[in-house]
């Protein structure tokens, strides 16, 4: 996403909710929605069935009636980094006893004690990017949070004091990636030592075949092997540790970039939405499924006997929607890790041919304005199917979004 969030006006609110049987709670809104369409008709194959708004019951729900947690927009917390400092031991000190085998001893002795030293600046620098990193995740959550706060308490639409407090979130999100850069390099250097303290403790142990050699000479290569063992075995914790290191900071940046996403989409409306729903669904223990649409549907799916979870009604003009979709998607997949979604452009067969078109073209377009809140949201998209029908019972465009 870029530097800029996009903040378009924002009339009074409006949110129906739709009965639902079953244990997902269904919402509906009553809105027109403005805006080009960015989905071809190849995307959109035509449906059979039931007419979809023939057996809608409708109540309506004040926005602020929707219902979401304290803690709505509640940030993830910063990965905890290790917390290991490695200082290898020193090498011991032995005076060569003038053969060639003593002469080798006190060769590997001068390179495992090089070797450590580069174990000592790879750990000053390990700290040092730990620190940094610390710093860097403290002054984004302290901007995520003023940002939170804000909303909470309320704001006008496209606020460009929260706008300008977004954009310096999502810098310091990249001086953490920076970060991670750091890691990986250091990582690199680190898996080098690792090589090289390997290659010492062969050469260690191959002395011992030396011919020439004297007891003082075993007895040193004997200490010698046992230190560069530890060395080795030091070296190889700290790439563990760095690796997991990485691997947490990445996934913890790619989450709050999720997050940041469904913050701007709240900073365009003015109001609190909650949690990317990326995040949500990321922190469930369920993977999510990748199962496509059954085989020569065409991406269709029979809608006769099923409840929409949503049910969005364009009659007038830009009342937003945001809030409700958000809060029953989230609930959905609060009980259903792993759920994919359809969403449907439903269009009125009322009066002319013209008409008819007229209301099929405006409902995808709405369809698509549905589905780029949705991933605005962190809903993954391919979690999504896009399909169209028509009703008889529509009086204008609909959007319906059911769980499969």
């Amino acid at each position: 996403m870029g530097n800029r969030v996009p903040m378009p006006s924002l009339t009074r609110r409006r949110v129906e909710s739709v009965r639902a049987s079953g244990r997902l709670a269904a919402l509906a809104g009553v809105i027109v929605v403005s805006g080009c369409s960015f989905a071809s008709d190849s995307l959109w194959p035509s449906l059979t069935g039931g007419e979809p708004s023939g057996a809608t019951e409708s109540i309506r729900i004040a926005p602020a009636d929707v219902e979401f947690s304290d803690d709505a927009m509640a940030m993830a917390e910063p990965p905890a980094l290790g917390t290991t400092t490695f200082e290898p031991t020193r090498v011991t000190q032995a005076v060569s006893t003038g053969t060639f085998v003593g002469g080798k001893v006190q060769q590997l002795r001068g390179e495992l004690g090089a070797m450590q030293g580069q174990i000592v600046t790879r750990n000053g620098q390990l700290q040092q990017i730990r620190n940094i990193a610390a710093q860097n995740s403290q002054r984004y959550h302290g901007t995520v949070a003023a940002i939170t706060t804000r909303l909470q308490m309320g704001t006008t639409p496209g606020n460009p004091v929260l706008v300008q407090q977004w954009n310096a979130a999502q810098a310091e999100l990249d001086r953490i990636s920076l970060d991670i850069t750091a890691m990986n390099s250091l990582a690199n250097k680190v898996a080098s030592d690792s090589a090289m303290a390997a290659f010492l403790l062969e050469s260690a142990r191959a002395a011992y075949g030396l011919a020439g050699a004297i007891d003082e000479d075993h007895r040193q290569l004997a200490i010698l092997e046992d230190e560069t063992n530890r060395t080795v075995v030091q070296i190889d914790r700290l790439l563990n540790e760095l690796s997991e290191d990485i691997s947490r900071q990445t996934t913890y940046v790619g989450s709050e970039r999720s997050t940041l996403t469904a913050l701007s989409l709240a900073i365009q409306n003015g109001e609190i939405l909650g949690p990317s729903l990326a995040n949500r669904a990321f922190t469930t223990a369920a993977p999510i499924s990748s199962r496509a649409p059954d085989a020569g549907s065409g991406g269709s799916f029979a809608v006769a006997n099923r409840r929409p979870l949503v049910v969005i009604r364009f009659d007038r003009p830009d009342p937003p929607y945001e809030q409700a979709l958000y809060t029953a998607v989230s609930r959905a997949i609060e009980r259903r890790p792993d759920a994919l979604f359809d969403l449907v452009a439903v269009a009125p067969t009322r009066g002319s041919a013209a008409d008819a078109a007229l209301g099929g073209s405006k409902a995808k377009k709405y369809a698509g304005n549905v589905l780029r809140a949705l991933t605005q949201m962190g809903l993954p998209v391919s979690r999504v199917s896009l399909s169209a029908a028509t009703s008889g019972d529509a009086v204008t465009p609909e959007v319906h979004l059911y769980v499969r």
